[in-house]
Order: structure tokens, then C-alpha cells, then sequence
């Protein structure tokens, strides 16, 4: 696993030991982001059940300015921080060890809006999802921004969330990937 591509091409992330993540492949991760990108001017990205941090260091790295990363797994949220140390980005990064709908919570109370969501969590919490609602309710995704969901090909999300419709899903063996827009995006 690396950065497939922008300043931190190349770069190889560690992933965390055991069972409880799934880093998304290059293959995937880079034919997602040649989707939704390639590259971006800016702005707020925010990996939800990061795991070690693979989407949303990308994103870092093909031009977002600002990165949140939420992971509960402790083994996952170590290779995160070395992750993101390796690319050096602390300066731009924050990493809370927390549970999605907590972390949810706090980011409602932030005086911002998240440019980019990544939501992958463990595929056997579909109820998970439901936290997009929560965010798009309080307003707290830009209206030109993306949500991206990753989930298992069996399973398939809601329509919309809010004003955000399902514009694409990819299929990349078992699992999926939803993206996420306002209509006219």
C-alpha cells in the first residue's frame, strides 16, 4: 500500500496488523480518485473509519489543505499516526481515536463544512451510513462537495442523502464505492 499519486507519490503507508481494517488497494484507490479528482484546490477532508489512513492521506497529497482522520481501532490509529508522519502532515492532519457516531457529534460542532467524506466502515455496520444523514442535515458538507462511500458489493445504500444523490458506484470485486453529489455537480 502507497500514495499513488500528487507530493507524496510513492510513499509506502503501513497498514495495521490483524483482521479489523481494510485498506483499500492502490488499484482501487487510484481509479476512485482518477473519478473524483484527479487533484483538488483545497479544502476539508474527512476520513471516517480511516484505518491507516490510506483516502484520506491521498487526498492530502492531490491537493486537499486540511485533513480529519476518525479511527477506533487502536492497532489501525497507530499505523495512522505513523502513516501521517511518514507523510509528513501533522501540521495539516488531526487524528481522534474515537467511535464514528461521537466523532460525528463533534464534527456538527465545528465552525466549518468537510469538502470531501470518506465513510468506510466494517461492512457488517450498515447502520454506520445513517451518520451522513446527521451531517447533511446540519449542513456540515459544502454544497459542491463529495461523499464517498466504500461498502460490500451485497449491500446497497440509500438513493440520497439529503440533496447529495448517488451519481456512481464502482464495483471492484466484493466491494463497492458510492459517490455522493448535489444534482448539477
Amino acid at each position: 500500500m502507497r500514495v499513488v499519486a500528487g507530493e507524496c507519490k510513492g510513499i509506502p503507508l503501513k497498514s495495521a496488523q490483524g483482521d479489523n481494517t481494510r485498506p483499500t488497494t492502490d488499484k482501487v484507490k487510484e481509479s476512485l480518485f482518477n473519478i473524483i479528482g484527479p487533484y483538488f484546490d483545497g479544502g476539508l477532508v474527512v476520513d471516517l473509519f480511516a484505518g491507516s489512513g490510506g483516502l484520506g492521506l491521498e487526498a492530502l497529497s492531490r491537493g486537499m489543505d486540511h485533513g480529519i482522520f476518525i479511527e477506533k481501532d487502536n492497532k489501525a490509529f497507530q499505523a495512522l499516526q505513523y502513516n501521517i508522519a511518514k507523510c509528513r502532515y501533522e501540521e495539516q492532519t488531526e487524528c481522534y481515536r474515537n467511535d464514528a457516531t461521537r466523532a460525528v457529534k463533534a464534527l456538527i460542532k465545528r465552525d466549518e463544512v468537510i469538502d470531501l467524506i470518506f465513510l468506510d466502515p466494517p461492512y457488517a455496520k450498515i447502520m454506520y451510513y445513517d451518520v451522513i444523514h446527521q451531517l447533511v442535515e446540519a449542513n456540515k458538507i459544502a454544497k459542491d462537495g463529495m461523499i464517498i462511500c466504500e461498502h460490500s458489493k451485497q449491500f446497497t445504500l440509500a438513493e440520497a442523502y439529503g440533496d447529495f444523490v448517488c451519481q456512481r458506484t464502482e464495483v471492484y470485486g466484493d466491494i463497492a464505492i458510492s459517490i455522493f453529489q448535489t444534482k448539477g455537480e
